[in-house]
């Protein structure tokens, strides 16, 4: 059973994590997400749920604005040829759908069977701002934190130059 928001609050709380959260009508894109919460301080983010043949699978987040090459990625993060992954394995590996796919899905992957990849810049940043499991609020959340959160989870995210 995947987790639903209030789960993830709850696990953020117990790890003493501070959050701030706004409700917004869905954003399935990040013009969508630029339009609601564009006016929010800190980094917005776009997340990539890929994989290659031999289905190893990442998660790469990086800034909203940032241009990532799919091409060139593979020498970056080790792995060969990449592509999107599909729907259904986003629903039974991540626990979401298209539209709400966001570091915090790790909370639905005990196994660590995704690598996380963050974009080294981003973390730079002292805020973040991502979907908490579900597109219809937007979360904002320390740097430091988000990465605390991930290794509570059993992922040691990789901070990887993705400009």
């Amino acid at each position: 059973m995947a987790a639903t928001p209030e789960d993830l609050f709850a696990k953020l709380a117990d790890l003493g994590i501070e959050t701030t959260t706004v409700t917004h009508p869905p954003a399935f894109t990040v013009d969508e997400g630029e339009q609601y919460v564009g006016h929010l301080p800190g980094v917005h983010i776009k997340n990539l749920f890929l994989c290659d043949a031999k289905k190893k699978m990442w998660l790469v987040v990086a800034p909203w604005d940032r241009k990532v090459d799919l091409k060139a990625l593979p020498d970056k993060i080790g792995g060969g040829r990449m592509s999107f992954g599909s729907p259904d394995r986003m629903l039974r590996v991540l626990g979401v759908t298209p539209g709400s796919v966001t570091p915090f899905t790790v909370i639905n992957d005990p196994t660590a069977q995704v690598q996380v990849i963050l974009d080294a810049d981003m973390m730079k940043a002292d805020l973040i701002n991502a979907h908490p499991l579900i597109n219809t609020m937007t979360t904002t959340i320390r740097a430091p934190d988000l990465t605390r959160f991930l290794a509570a989870c059993g992922h040691q995210p990789r901070l990887v130059d993705l400009s």
